[in-house]
């Protein structure tokens, strides 16, 4: 019976393999979208400005087993780092992201990999970022705030 409830219901994040931990992204290049964040009130701000890293064809990134050491600002998101209490720390993450979901013991959506078996089916939904970004390198960072957008969330 446990083997037809899928790991991402019967298993917290800590109990799961390195594969499964990563199959949770969906794979929609939110993540890699630069953010800002207002330091009066600490809400954050998405833009279109990807890293320059991030491939805007197929939203993944190009550099992902360096990217630490390429972007030292890059987040390595890992169980380790979701406990009980660190959601708070991970309000920039999408309202959509799989690791924000299930940590606040919310479902997959529909159109989640996981659930659809399809690894197309977060474009084809069009939740994904694909087709729909500028890199950052390519932007003054003085005018970033011109790229703030409001379709992410």
């Amino acid at each position: 019976m446990i083997a037809q409830i899928p790991f991402w219901q019967r298993k917290r994040f800590h109990e799961m393999s390195p594969a499964e931990w990563e199959s949770l992204c969906d794979g929609c290049g939110k993540c890699c979208l630069t953010k800002l964040e207002d330091e009066d009130t600490g809400e954050v701000y998405y833009t279109d400005l990807a890293c320059e890293y991030m491939d805007g064809d197929t939203c993944q990134c190009t550099v992902y087993s360096t990217r630490q050491q390429k972007v030292p600002d890059c987040i390595v998101l890992s169980p380790v780092v979701f406990g009980p209490d660190s959601m708070q720390d991970f309000h920039w993450l999408p309202r959509t992201c799989a690791y924000r979901l299930l940590a606040e013991d919310k479902p997959l959506p529909d159109w989640h990999p996981l659930v659809s078996g399809d690894p197309d089916s977060v474009h084809e939904a069009q939740v994904s970022v694909r087709y729909r970004t500028v890199s950052n390198a390519e932007v003054d960072e003085a005018d970033w705030e011109e790229h703030i957008i409001h379709w992410v969330l």
